[in-house]
């Protein structure tokens, strides 16, 4: 059986009703090993998450066993307990490696933006559900769930880092730091991952941008939440306000940042101090974006995907000023700067 039948096919068992001659159109792919296709036109449609045959792991580093569930099933479940909008499964064919869901059309959070007529009032209410997810997570933690088996730890913090260093600093610049700068470079990436993963740690979306935060129907719906884990609590606001696809000035993201302190308490978290909380958003920023430079070179150079290069400038201005932000990092600046000049 053909790819279009047999997707065709996986609807019909998933809604009970005909399919045949539905139109099948293969959508647009990110970073992922998964493909997604729409079987169907609006609003008889659906789209469906191909996937490929093998162990259950995360793409993204974790550590730590294969879970013996699918994460995405998994994470679902618990997201829908809090109540958080998330797409509806409407069946998985395991051993088919298949699963049809909600068609959510194709309108993204960056593109509701609209150049930014929006943002205020999107952006903030995208604060105010990150805040709420994350309070009611630390209040309703689940060992079932496999993000409460995962965590943002030192290794994998220090791993993101020579990350960068191996892709977006060695690889990108074609040189090699000295053995006295690469042990500079050692002890600096250790002392930063030390202090992220000495903070408290919650439910971590691990990549909510503007790219998996759907608009329907006037809701935002959160996907690619698979790969969740636990993290410090500002590292979905960083993948957020420092979204490498949506740039935004300080001034912006400091209200952000100040509506989510405020709308976190009001959910029920504990009252944070805002000077605090930034100076580490400063930090996750540092740790954040070099991965995501090193990361958007690894995924041209080795898996011959060249469509995040445009991103990898926007990672590295935010790195930029968020190393003039944290003065205990003027020798990494340094450092980095005699390899990556947008840095200097």
């Amino acid at each position: 059986m053909d790819i279009d039948s047999a997707l065709r096919e996986q609807v019909e068992r998933a809604t009970g009703k005909p399919a045949h001659g539905f139109p099948v159109k293969k959508l647009k792919g990110d970073a992922s090993n998964r493909s997604y296709y729409r079987v169907g036109a609006p609003p008889d449609s659906h789209v469906l998450m191909v996937m490929p045959v093998g162990p259950v792991k995360s793409e993204e580093v974790t550590r730590g066993e294969a879970p013996k569930e699918l994460p995405f099933v998994n994470v679902h479940r618990y997201l829908a307990k809090l109540g958080v909008r998330v797409p509806r499964i409407l069946r998985y064919d395991e051993p088919a490696g298949v699963m049809v869901l909600e068609d959510l059309s194709d309108l993204t959070f960056e593109q509701a933006l609209e150049g930014g007529k929006h943002q205020e009032a999107l952006y903030g209410r995208a604060v105010d559900l990150l805040a709420s997810l994350r309070a009611a997570a630390e209040a309703a933690p689940d060992a079932a769930c496999v993000a409460f088996g995962r965590s943002f730890d030192e290794e994998l913090f220090d791993w993101e880092l020579h990350h960068f260093r191996e892709w977006g600093l060695e690889a990108w610049s074609g040189q090699q730091p000295s053995p006295a700068e690469r042990a500079e470079l050692d002890l600096l990436f250790r002392g930063i991952s030390r202090r992220l993963a000495s903070e408290p740690k919650g439910f971590t979306h691990r990549d909510y941008q503007s790219r998996n935060l759907m608009v329907k129907d006037g809701e935002l719906v959160v996907i690619d939440f698979q790969d969740a884990l636990l993290g410090p609590r500002q590292y979905d606001l960083v993948a957020l306000l420092r979204d490498s696809y949506v740039e935004l000035d300080r001034a912006f993201v400091d209200r952000m940042l100040d509506r989510y302190l405020a709308a976190f308490t009001a959910a029920g978290g504990p009252r944070l101090d805002a000077c605090e909380f930034k100076n580490l958003f400063d930090l996750l920023t540092v740790q954040r974006k070099l991965k995501d430079a090193g990361r958007f070179e690894y995924i041209h150079r080795v898996k011959g995907n060249p469509g995040f290069l445009p991103s990898i400038p926007s990672s590295l201005r935010y790195v930029k000023d968020a190393l003039g932000r944290r003065p205990e990092l003027a020798s990494l600046h340094e450092i980095v700067a005699r390899y990556v000049p947008e840095l200097a």
